[in-house]
């Protein structure tokens, strides 16, 4: 038999068993169900509105990074987003190819080769998993860079689990990656303008590690050993030397359990290798003439520039912008050739390099306006239209990199290879409160010193062109002695007769 329903409250007012926790809250919204449909509409709005942002603010706050550590030192940085099928795993060692032994260039780059020396590692990632896999080598870390189905996060680990503790260093396997490198670097033609890079870097920094290309040159690859990679692989690729993201639909439980398994094994360094150095000399001031094909001339110039983790650091990067258009000014013509300006950070000091391509009679004007740059940007805060369309050009060029999928990664594991802060604003803001003062007080902090002058190309005309206008040598030529001045003999008085 149906019973007949009864209320638990009168009609009207509400129990305060039931709202009063609520009443401050839904009061006002209470109030508005007694008014006009009419009137009611724009607070309905605002409420649908709130609810939304609360919403979004809930998924947001899903998705914010979550920090852990291993007990072997191993940094994990946890993206989750809930519902992706994919995974994206990175994992940053914190020491690059500044490294390298003197006269073996090229050798953490050989070591991450070695990581996953077979095909059919990379044919899977690629073809079976729709991701990829990829190993990077730059002046400060090696990063090696997973993607595939959250599905299979365990097989993913294990493949990168065996690359870092059982590394196959076999001579087999060294020799054939070796070979395979060296033919690489033959076989591939550089441009001019890339010799002109590597030519200017050398002579700024000199024996300095940021003097030497990353991927080394084929003598230097060729030179290296299976010891040598077997001393990179016991000093650096450790543990407490590394830091990895993993973003993607895993829960933090079944990414946690899957670390800890797979790369809890992974050994830990007792002592981490310091980035120190010894600083490179002021560079020469005379201009390196250096023989290259073609009827023009490559011309760059540098100076040191600032750390990565730098206060000034994006003021250099706006301050590139302003100088090529500060140059492209005072010679119209380079704005019809490929004409640069850019600021390179690493973990230390890294270069300011501007450089075109002009015809071998232009080079001494271009040189002349470069210079007449870097004093004008030193001397005088920047106007306001030349700061504005820098500041639009820099903040593109931001928000195109921070769109990439990669972006929240990489930033994590920068902030632990450059030891930057988390309470640091984000790169648009920086770069929006910059001022003209603080731009030139970077410029006069940069251009104060000595520069590395390198021109490339036919060597004749260059030095006819830059004959008396502008004090050069040559690459491979012996400068001939200086001529000692001539004096006269001395004359020995003859003795008098008493």
């Amino acid at each position: 038999m149906l019973l007949k329903p009864k209320r638990l409250t009168t009609k009207h007012p509400a129990s305060k068993m039931f709202l009063s926790p609520m009443r401050p809250f839904l009061t006002p919204w209470h109030s508005c169900l007694h008014m006009s449909l009419n009137r009611s509409k724009p607070r309905i709005l605002a409420f649908s509105v709130t609810i939304a942002l609360l919403f979004v603010g809930s998924q947001v706050k899903a998705q914010v990074a979550e920090r852990e550590q291993l007990l072997n030192g191993l940094r994990v940085v946890l993206l989750p987003r809930p519902g992706s099928p994919d995974v994206l795993i990175k994992l940053r060692i914190h020491s690059g190819a500044a490294f390298d032994l003197a006269g073996k260039s090229g050798q953490m780059a050989l070591l991450g080769d070695i990581l996953f020396p077979d095909k059919a590692t990379v044919e899977y990632f690629t073809e079976e998993m729709d991701g990829r896999l990829d190993v990077v080598v730059n002046y400060d870390s090696l990063t090696i860079t997973m993607e595939g189905k959250a599905g299979e996060l365990e097989r993913i680990l294990d493949v990168l689990r065996n690359a870092l503790v059982s590394t196959q260093l076999t001579p087999e396997v060294v020799t054939r990656i070796r070979d395979s490198r060296v033919k690489i670097i033959k076989d591939t033609a550089i441009s001019t303008g890339a010799v002109a890079d590597r030519a200017v870097a050398a002579r700024l920094f000199g024996d300095f590690p940021y003097g030497r290309p990353v991927g080394g040159s084929a003598e230097d690859v060729a030179r290296i050993e299976r010891a040598d990679l077997m001393l990179a692989r016991d000093r650096f690729l450790n543990s407490n030397n590394a830091t990895l993201t993993l973003v993607g639909g895993v829960t933090k439980p079944r990414a946690l359990r899957a670390l800890r398994q797979l790369l809890g094994p992974w050994r830990k360094s007792e002592q981490l290798v310091p980035s120190t150095f010894r600083q490179p000399t002021a560079p020469d001031s005379k201009a390196l003439i250096m023989s290259g094909t073609g009827d023009g001339a490559e011309v760059r110039l540098a100076v040191r520039g600032v750390a990565r983790s730098d206060p000034d650091y994006y003021s250099a990067y706006v301050l590139a912008k302003l100088a090529q258009h500060r140059w492209e000014a005072l010679m119209p013509d380079l704005a019809k050739r490929p004409t640069f300006a850019r600021s390179e950070s690493h973990f230390l000091p890294g270069m300011f390099t501007m450089g075109t391509s002009v015809s071998a009679q232009a080079v001494p004007d271009a040189l002349a306006s470069a210079k007449k740059t870097m004093e004008g940007l030193a001397a005088t805060p920047v106007p306001p239209a030349e700061m504005d369309r820098a500041r639009s050009e820099a903040l593109t060029e931001l928000n195109s990199l921070l769109s990439k999928p990669d972006a929240s990664s990489d930033a994590w594991l920068d902030q632990d290879t450059y030891r930057l802060s988390e309470s640091l604003p984000s790169p648009i803001s920086v770069v929006n409160a910059l001022t003209p003062l603080d731009l030139q007080r970077i410029a006069a902090r940069l251009f104060n010193g000595p520069a590395a002058i390198v021109v490339l190309g036919e060597t004749q005309q260059l030095k006819t062109a830059m004959q008396a206008r502008v004090p050069f040598e040559v690459f491979g030529e012996v400068a001939p002695p200086a001529k000692l001045p001539v004096t006269a003999p001395k004359t020995v008085p003859k003795p008098t007769p008493n």
